[in-house]
């Protein structure tokens, strides 16, 4: 199996693949159309990216089967082609959510005390004291949190370390398991913001989620309240953030933003940062050599699953239920041919298959075939397949 690695990777990961079979080719710059003629030029069966974009075209200029997204998010791919084309689209959730939540309690911090502010004056030759000590502290203000996943599980920590207490939203949330974080649920973002002094965003982006923090949640925070943002850029409405930032005195610590340079290195010029009160770092939430390192190893860990069983693990693409109405149930002897007089069948009347299992009893004499069908076959399809051959033991149907 062949491994195109398109994004910078641990060397040692990269090694470790070798040596465990796979054929590694790295291509850390490839962008665009490089990456296009490197997935058709190289013929291979996985793509491994970070932030690298993959759009459809990409998908199918080769052969590819599989997309690893090491990293959390899968945004920057098209998982719509990919879905189409049959390609599994799998990503690492959680692995850096310790090395985001450092971030985002870095931010919090450096907001307090206008720590970037106060290094520049240094660095400048200012000593200015008397402006720098007017930080307000963040023992017993209350941390709004919005998405309680894996990152907003590790805020949940370090909010109780530094004395904060915390309300959150998440669609996920229940009240029950509110009471076992030892958080206070709110029923939407909106009564997160109006009962928090920092709102800190841990959402994926989907379409749900797109603007989720709106003009109506940044109004009902209080004035001169904290802004944090390490998710994704399109989560917020960036133009009600800078007014809120410009009019009601709140300050915002970003790693995310909407005029965020594409590649490594570039110009910023995004107004926001212009701003007093926001600062900003250079979306490195996950970028700690520990949250790299368990990225990496997760990697490894679904393209060797994925080589050894057929299966990745953490595929976001697989549909949650498929347009199945019925479920065909035969039993049969585990013979050559059996199955495929059964398929042929259901062919000859338009009856297409989406799942099917089959389960080999011990002895391996018999089996049981559940066949997931998009209709229900006539009474007359179902008797040719038990009359075909005196292998079929039993045939039943069940509307599902």
């Amino acid at each position: 199996m062949k491994i195109l690695i398109a994004d910078k990777f641990p060397e040692s990961a990269q090694t470790e693949l070798g040596q465990a079979g796979f054929e590694v080719v790295y291509e850390p710059e490839a962008k665009g159309d490089a990456l296009k003629q490197a997935i058709a030029s190289s013929g291979a069966d996985v793509l491994v990216v970070r932030g690298n974009k993959v759009t459809g075209e990409m998908l199918e200029a080769g052969r590819l089967s599989l997309v690893v997204r090491a990293g959390a998010g899968y945004n920057t791919i098209d998982v719509k082609t990919a879905s189409a084309r049959g390609i599994y689209v799998a990503n690492c959730p959680g692995k850096n959510s310790i090395a985001v939540a450092e971030l985002a309690f870095g931010l919090i911090l450096a907001l307090d005390r206008r720590i970037p502010a106060g290094v520049a004056d240094l660095k400048e030759g200012r000593w200015n004291k008397k402006e720098y000590s007017k930080a307000r502290g963040i023992f017993g203000r209350t941390l709004g949190l919005i998405g309680v996943g894996s990152i907003g599980r590790e805020m949940i920590v370090r909010a109780r370390a530094f004395g904060m207490p915390v309300v959150a939203w998440s669609r996920s949330l229940t009240s029950h398991r509110a009471e076992q974080l030892g958080i206070e649920m709110k029923q939407s973002p909106l009564e997160v913001a109006m009962s928090c002094d920092v709102l800190s965003v841990h959402v994926a982006l989907t379409g749900e989620t797109r603007n989720l923090i709106d003009e109506k949640v940044l109004e009902a925070m209080k004035p001169g309240s904290y802004f944090i943002n390490t998710s994704r850029a399109e989560v917020v409405d960036q133009t009600a953030l800078e007014s809120a930032v410009h009019e009601r005195g709140m300050r915002a610590g970003l790693d995310v933003f909407a005029g965020e340079p594409t590649g490594g290195t570039g110009a910023v010029e995004d107004a926001i940062f212009k701003l007093d009160g926001v600062i900003g770092t250079h979306h490195i939430g996950a970028s700690t050599d520990q949250a790299q390192q368990a990225i990496a190893d997760e990697t490894l860990r679904i393209i060797r699953e994925y080589r050894d069983t057929g299966r990745a693990p953490n595929v976001v693409n697989v549909a949650r239920k498929s347009p199945a109405t019925h479920l065909l149930v035969v039993r049969h002897f585990d013979r050559v041919g059996v199955l495929a007089d059964v398929f042929d069948r259901l062919k000859a009347a338009g009856i297409n298959v989406q799942e099917t299992e089959n389960i080999v009893f011990e002895g391996a004499v018999a089996a049981v075939a559940r066949i997931h069908l998009d209709q229900a076959p006539s009474d007359q399809v179902l008797e040719t397949i038990r009359a075909k051959t005196k292998d079929i033991i039993e045939v039943s149907l069940l509307e599902l």
